[in-house]
């Protein structure tokens, strides 16, 4: 197949972008999205010019770097799929594909298609632990959880922290990454212990970074683990009843 890719290049964050045309022709569709670009870029190494700059490690949906705007949307046209597993048959022969990076100001671009998502960390290091007792492991029945429990905590905690959410959010708000990181803790009997605090640091430091969750629900279409916007209620409920305890205590002082 041949297609035309229309990629945003910028040389640095403080540097400005534009958009550059590139030629791709003999691209099988059995391509993953990340392998046609590695095709591209070899092109462009045998050519003498500077190759296109985007992310990827594990290449098999785990990891969350690989995230990109494809025609206008988070990870490309296929829903629930992160970019590396995008395969170039959801394209037409001929088609033009427009790469962009995430457009966020939590986000600011680094070099064409990489953005810097320390953002996240920030959030996840304002809450994301559990207080365990230290010793020999203890077996994996002597808590108790309820399937369902544990069913939605696993689907929390598919989060890959791509950012796709933040992307297709309208307000830049990164309600639902942080609704998983903190409801794969909060839900578990092990994570009772912070479960009020790790909401309250958590929430604090994603108002910092980004904006507000206005129920558009594009984060939980463009997410590709498919997480649910009911963790956002979860955790709202959480933050509020949290509030509420703290309340309690300044009072009683």
């Amino acid at each position: 197949m041949h297609v035309t890719l229309h990629v945003w290049r910028q040389a640095g964050p403080g540097a400005p972008g534009t958009m550059e045309t590139y030629d791709a022709p003999d691209i099988s569709e059995e391509m993953s999205f990340l392998e046609m670009l590695d095709v591209v870029n070899e092109r462009l190494n045998s050519q003498g010019r500077e190759p296109i700059a985007f992310e990827h490690d594990c290449r098999e949906g785990i990891c969350g770097s690989c995230g990109m705007m494809i025609n206008g949307q988070a990870h490309g046209p296929e829903r629930g799929t992160a970019t590396c597993q995008l395969h170039m048959r959801k394209f037409a022969d001929g088609e033009h594909i427009y790469i962009e990076p995430w457009r966020a100001k939590a986000f600011p671009v680094l070099r064409d298609l990489v953005v810097d998502r320390s953002a996240f960390d920030k959030i996840v290091e304002a809450g994301g632990y559990i207080t365990a007792p230290t010793g020999a492991a203890p077996d994996a029945n002597l808590t108790l959880i309820p399937k369902d429990v544990a069913d939605a905590a696993m689907d929390a905690a598919a989060c890959i922290a791509c950012g796709a959410c933040v992307a297709a959010c309208p307000n830049s708000a990164a309600q639902l990454f942080t609704s998983a990181k903190v409801n794969h803790l909060n839900l578990l009997p092990q994570g009772q212990s912070e479960r009020y605090q790790r909401v309250l640091g958590m929430v604090d430091a994603m108002e910092e970074f980004f904006g507000s969750c206005t129920n558009h629900g594009e984060c939980q279409e463009a997410c590709p683990k498919e997480i649910s916007i009911d963790f956002i209620a979860y955790m709202n409920r959480d933050y509020v009843r949290a509030q509420l305890k703290n309340r309690k205590l300044l009072s009683q002082d």
